[in-house]
């Protein structure tokens, strides 16, 4: 496969490609425009096909640049800068907050990893024996792990099986194609809701599915359950950057998500939401000097948690991360959420005809309303795991999920690479016969 380094022309020819204008990165007319050239704010080794934001996104180029200047700050003059990180921080709060459409910067926790963040809802709940969660067979393990360990509590875990009759979801072009009485695919809300019962206190689900990118209609859910006394905790990790997000209109309970997916920032660093009623609600599992109200009162014996969502950020912050997610943050919100919607949603249309003309077999769903970034499909006859570990020695950046190839494009991916993508996959796939 033959690709090169960009040269000052081709930059230029990138910007071109791209404007920028007081209200941020716009994509050109990509008609008018050489598909092969980079965002202007990535610098991709040209010798990779980076189709793996849904695992780990390659930073912006700003990202870099920031936390290059954090250390050289940070070893030049240690903490002598710090009110200056602290303003950084707030931003990000502030960002977070305008990403989601909570109300205040103070709504937004920074955490660890959305692991976390499920962990404080999963063990704050006052839960009772006879209580039960519902949730989808197809959840990534931080969002089925947690729940689990309410067993011991008497706390029931309800699962809905997507994979039921899942072919007929996959190929389905409208609802009217598909039973959602003996399909719960075809219509996942309605037969979450139908394991609810008197004795459900959460549902727990991904906005998008990890595995094969099934995504849910959140803002049907949030309705619902707000209606049933249900609470809804919402891991957001394979929607949030690839999709626009309005508690106003999703009025979910609980939202989480780590920065280094679509966000496109570092791993370590999650940002978390919870409802402000239900915050006193919460038991707390994690203490220290950062989550109590007078936080700069060292020698104080008395205390309290916070009032806002510092509440759960129980030390220091992670400052490093700080820089790199602020920074990744900005591209987001200058580029635009339904900017960047619209560009993979073409991304991913793309896909789907390529895929289908390969021959190959399509596992994500053909309905963009019911995907996001995640494209996951198989190539009949061929062990899909050999076939992974060869395009991934080639320098394509993939996953093996969902029993297929998963591809997972971002608004900066040149378009070109798609094609690229699946020609090197036909030919790759020779020889690689189940043994």
């Amino acid at each position: 496969m033959e690709r090169r380094r960009l040269e000052v022309s081709d930059y230029n020819s990138s910007l071109s490609a791209w404007h920028r204008d007081p209200n941020g990165w716009h994509d050109n007319d990509h008609r008018h425009r050489p598909a092969n050239l980079m965002h202007p704010d990535f610098d991709l080794d040209p010798d990779l096909l980076y189709l793996n934001h849904a695992a780990i996104a390659p930073w912006p180029q700003r990202t870099v640049a920031a936390v290059a200047r954090f250390a050289a700050e940070q070893g030049r003059l240690g903490s002598q800068r710090y009110p200056v990180w602290l303003e950084v921080e707030q931003r990000l709060r502030e960002r977070a907050a305008r990403l989601i459409g909570a109300e205040s910067a103070a709504d937004i926790a920074l955490l660890k990893s959305t692991s976390e963040g499920l962990s404080f809802v999963a063990q704050g709940l006052d839960w009772r024996a006879g209580d039960n969660i519902v949730s989808l067979a197809q959840e990534f393990p931080s969002n089925r792990i947690v729940w689990e360990t309410l067993a011991e509590r008497g706390v029931e875990l309800r699962t809905l099986d997507l994979a039921a009759n899942e072919e007929s979801a996959t190929n389905a072009e409208s609802k009217a194609e598909v039973d959602p009485a003996t399909d719960p695919a075809a219509d996942p809300e309605a037969a979450l809701l139908a394991l609810c019962d008197a004795r459900t206190r959460l549902l727990a689900v991904s906005w998008v599915q990890y595995g094969r990118g099934q995504r849910l209609d959140i803002a049907r859910l949030a309705t619902a359950c707000r209606a049933r006394g249900i609470l809804l905790c919402l891991d957001a990790i394979q929607g949030l950057g690839a999709l626009p997000f309005d508690l106003a209109e999703s009025p979910v309970d609980f939202l989480v998500a780590d920065g280094h997916k679509w966000l496109l920032g570092p791993e370590g660093l999650a940002l978390f939401w919870c409802r402000p009623e239900l915050r006193a609600h919460l038991r707390l599992t994690e203490f220290g000097w950062h989550m109590v109200e007078d936080m700069g009162a060292f020698d104080r014996k008395d205390w309290q948690p916070a009032a806002s969502a510092r509440r759960f950020e129980c030390g220091s912050p992670n400052m490093l991360g700080i820089h790199a997610l602020e920074a990744s943050l900005s591209l987001l919100e200058e580029t635009g959420a339904e900017t960047i919607a619209t560009a993979i949603e073409a991304r991913i249309e793309r896909l789907v005809e390529l895929v289908d003309q390969a021959g190959f077999e399509l596992l994500s769903p053909r309905l963009p309303a019911r995907r996001a970034g995640i494209l996951t499909f198989r190539v009949p006859g061929v062990d899909q795991q050999r076939l992974y570990q060869r395009l991934m020695q080639q320098g394509l950046m993939c996953a093996s999920r969902g029993g297929g190839l998963r591809f997972s494009p971002h608004f900066h991916t040149p378009e070109a690479q798609l094609a690229r993508a699946i020609e090197l996959t036909k030919k790759l796939s020779i020889n690689c016969f189940p043994t």
